[in-house]
């Protein structure tokens, strides 16, 4: 008697306990993978966004120390270099704005030259307002931002 009672405690799992621990145990692991891999997602983005906006405040500050000029990419492309990025990851649109022919008239924006080309029809000296659009976006091209600059001698 008193072997039977212990081959009867002694018996061990049985498959299908065994396989239901390891289902078990696998959802759990998934999940937890799963969240781990979002939040290592999230973090890269968010630095990328990060650089992205460090860069773009590099770049603004640069355009606006900047003597007037008809072209301001060069400070661009320098501040988004700074980062090891290629000058590829960096936009820029210069405008300067015409004034109406009298006080009661709007002026209107121009659209700038193209980097290759010369001043628009003013001088650099003629240019009183000059509004700048830079745009950036990290070298994995998930993060975009953008940031206007206003040079103004009025």
């Amino acid at each position: 008697m008193g072997r039977a009672r212990t081959s009867a405690h002694d018996r061990g799992f049985t498959l299908i306990e065994i396989i239901i621990t390891i289902t078990l145990t696998a959802v759990v692991v998934v999940a937890i993978l799963n969240a781990v891999s979002s939040t290592v997602s999230a973090s890269a983005t968010s630095r990328s966004a990060a650089q992205v906006e460090t860069a773009l405040v590099n770049a603004a500050d640069r355009v606006n120390r900047a003597p007037k000029r008809c072209d301001y990419t060069m400070f661009v492309e320098a501040a988004v270099k700074i980062e090891g990025w290629p000058a590829s990851s960096a936009s820029v649109t210069h405008q300067y704005y015409i004034p109406g022919l009298d006080a009661k008239s709007t002026g209107s924006w121009a659209v700038g030259p193209p980097a290759t080309s010369g001043c628009p029809g003013p001088a650099p000296a003629d240019l009183l307002v000059q509004r700048v659009t830079i745009s950036l976006t990290s070298p994995d091209g998930k993060v975009r931002r953008s940031i206007q600059v206003v040079k103004s001698d009025v």
